[in-house]
């Protein structure tokens, strides 16, 4: 943050380099929904490939705009290749499109991006870890279709799959992760373990044929209470739960072992979280919990982005304070209208600013370690590698 008329602001978070160590493996952009994540995802990646890392980045927005701006008709499950414009040589430095300074490394790396698509993932999973036969009984079950296309996080779960099945590829130098839209930022945190209760609950677990092996029995009279249940939920319901149990207790251990994996290695050195919030009340606070969330799992934190800000520009009116704006108007009000709409016009951006560096305020002195950068809002979308490369150059604090 610029701090202006407020003194210095946290310190800045390093874009470059933690992007350019070839430590850090994993980036995680966390946030709430509407912040920026995916746009931001996609930034970090494509400045990193510039800088000569092999890189690919998940997303989860159903939007076609990404796939569009990175010059593909679409993306899905598959990582599929990014055309990168390659450096033109300037005296003796890289330019790429004869505009941004390739300040990194001399190789060129490349680009990959993806879309999750948290059914198939399911299914790769399932016939990952169950015979043919047992795969198809689970697969072709209406209960485990809902499961696995609206259950409650599992879309979040299955980012954290994918991220798993990536990392553990070893095709990448990078791994850039978008993650789900959802209603808390927590969500990507807290999914497998409710998940992972779900699966093995009260009801599930007394669904199971006795003495099988993670689910089993929990008393008599199942025939009974298995009536009154089905007279509730519905017999077919009831039959399809039933038999989706019995196919998927073999899978279930394989499910809880690669959450708990996927869990450590968002906690191991290489991975990096950046929360990315904008700059209104509950954003904020959203931001504030996960970082909070971070400290308490012992997950590592880059930093913070706070999106979409609004500095003031530099000029003759920049130290003008928005109550001198305002009263200079009124002054002005009945002999110069086109200086009195500059004037509140101005007014009003100054007091916008305020909010936003109060609001930001609130989150340093709460989390006065935490690195922050900041991008400007801009006047339109991102739709081409030339825009995504300028929301990378503000995060990297080229803009400056």
């Amino acid at each position: 943050m610029t701090g202006e008329a407020r003194g210095p602001g946290p310190r800045r978070m390093d874009v470059d380099a933690l992007l350019d160590d070839p430590g850090t493996r994993i980036v995680v952009c966390c946030g709430a929904g509407g912040v920026g994540k995916t746009t931001t995802a996609a930034a970090l990646a494509l400045r990193a490939a510039e800088r000569g890392r092999r890189t690919v980045v998940i997303t989860v927005d159903p939007a076609r705009r990404l796939a569009q701006s990175m010059g593909l008709e679409e993306l899905d499950n598959t990582p599929r290749p990014v055309p990168l414009p390659r450096p033109v040589t300037a005296g003796s430095l890289d330019v790429h499109d004869g505009r941004v300074p390739r300040a990194g490394r001399a190789d060129q790396g490349s680009l990959h991006a993806m879309m999750l698509d948290m059914k198939r993932t399911f299914d790769e999973v399932v016939r990952e870890h169950a015979d043919p036969e047992r795969a198809r009984q689970i697969l072709a079950n209406p209960f485990y279709q809902t499961l696995s296309t609206s259950f409650s996080g599992t879309q979040e779960y299955m980012a954290m799959e994918k991220l798993g099945q990536l990392r553990q590829s070893g095709e990448w130098d990078l791994i850039v992760v978008d993650t789900p839209p959802s209603r808390s930022a927590l969500d990507f945190l807290d999914a497998p373990e409710r998940l992972g209760r779900f699966l093995d609950g009260r009801l599930i677990r007394f669904l199971s044929p006795a003495g099988s092996g993670a689910f089993r029995l929990l008393g008599a009279g199942m025939n009974m209470v298995g009536s009154a249940v089905g007279k509730i939920v519905g017999a077919q319901f009831l039959s399809d739960l039933r038999s989706f149990v019995a196919a998927f207790d073999t899978v279930f251990g394989g499910f809880q072992e690669r959450a708990e994996r996927t869990y450590r290695l968002l906690r191991a050195p290489g991975t990096a979280f950046v929360v990315v919030a904008v700059p209104d009340t509950d954003a904020m606070r959203e931001a504030s919990f996960f970082v909070k969330r971070l400290a308490e799992d012992t997950m590592p934190l880059a930093g913070l982005v706070v999106n979409r800000t609004h500095p003031l520009s530099k000029g003759p009116s920049a130290g003008l304070s928005a109550e001198r704006a305002s009263t200079a108007a009124d002054t002005l009000a009945d002999t110069h209208p086109l200086a009195v709409a500059a004037l509140r016009l101005h007014a009003e951006r100054v007091r916008r600013r305020e909010r936003e560096l109060r609001l930001c305020e609130r989150m340093w002195a709460t989390h006065p370690d935490v690195r922050v950068t900041e991008v400007a809002a801009r006047p339109e979308d991102v739709h081409d590698l030339s825009g995504l490369r300028e929301i990378g150059s503000a995060l990297a604090g080229d803009e400056r």
